[in-house]
């Protein structure tokens, strides 16, 4: 069962870090490329949708992300056996950043291609709110209300 925790605890730290990867991604092309930055900064209509978008993908997206797992992991996730646990934890954990993924990238396309700060801020406050949602094997542990074994101290 350890084998399983820790590998467990192995593939949700990949799918954190392949969330902050994608931040990084769009920082680095989007200060290096000119292609499509300021593409539709002088487009108002675009510029009020792509914002409007952001600001509403974050309001859904951040809390729905936060609370839909906390309700998951109580009602089926706490439910379920320990080997069908430790699925669904790496399931929902994937689709909570899924989730936040999505008012990131939008927050960034509408920061690079409209010059809106809005979209910025959108994409940190995504951002902010994965720190929420920060892998560790202790977290596991107390999520899911697995006691330590006595050898593994």
């Amino acid at each position: 069962m350890e084998e399983q925790i820790k590998k467990t605890v192995r593939f949700v730290r990949i799918f954190y870090l392949l969330f902050w990867i994608v931040p990084i991604v769009f920082v680095i092309v989007g200060e290096t490329t000119d292609s499509w930055v300021m593409m539709y900064a002088d487009d108002v209509r675009t510029t009020y949708y792509a914002e409007t978008l952001s600001i509403l993908l974050t309001v859904v997206c951040v809390p729905l992300s936060l609370k839909l797992f906390a309700w998951v992991l109580y009602r089926r996730i706490d439910r379920a056996d320990i080997a069908r646990a430790l699925q669904l934890y790496v399931f929902w954990n994937g689709i909570r950043l899924v989730l936040l993924a999505l008012p990131l990238i939008a927050g960034f396309l509408t920061y690079y291609g409209m010059l809106s700060t809005t979209g910025l801020l959108c994409a940190l406050i995504a951002l902010t709110a994965s720190l929420f949602c920060l892998p560790s094997e202790e977290r596991l542990r107390h999520e899911l209300h697995i006691e330590r074994e006595e050898g593994d101290l």
